[in-house]
């Protein structure tokens, strides 16, 4: 097994400057939210380089309209890595077992092209209380 390098806080801030950098609208006005779940079970399982991936992905293709955030555990954590996708108007997108592989596909078919990737789906819609 190959052995995965520690996340150190500055490995976190160069992350968050990255996805800053790259973003150039508010929460709500871009076409997509993708935030990757990056609890310490999602740090463990391979957050950083799910991260890491869709950024190289969103600096590819040169959207400047995808807002990436993070968050702690979902909850769900064997199924980390996971991530979240968000379109306008459509119900959020929960994504587990994700590798940069799967991520990449993600941004390409969801992200970019609007269709679910239903092979890596976990959940439709949002938890709400009631």
């Amino acid at each position: 097994m190959a052995e995965r390098k520690k996340l150190r806080v500055q490995d976190l801030a160069r992350i968050r400057e990255a996805a800053r950098s790259r973003m150039t609208v508010r929460e709500g006005q871009g076409r997509a939210r993708v935030t990757v779940h990056m609890g310490t079970c999602g740090i463990a399982a391979g957050a950083r380089e799910i991260m890491t991936a869709l950024l190289d992905e969103i600096g590819r293709s040169g959207v400047t309209d995808v807002v990436v955030t993070t968050s702690g555990c979902a909850g769900l954590c064997n199924k980390e890595p996971m991530a979240t996708v968000e379109l306008a108007g459509r119900p959020p997108v929960k994504y587990g077992g994700l590798t940069p592989a799967k991520m990449r596909e993600i941004f390409a078919k969801h992200v970019l092209g609007g269709k679910m990737v239903a092979d890596h789906v976990l959940a439709v819609g949002s938890e709400t209380m009631g």
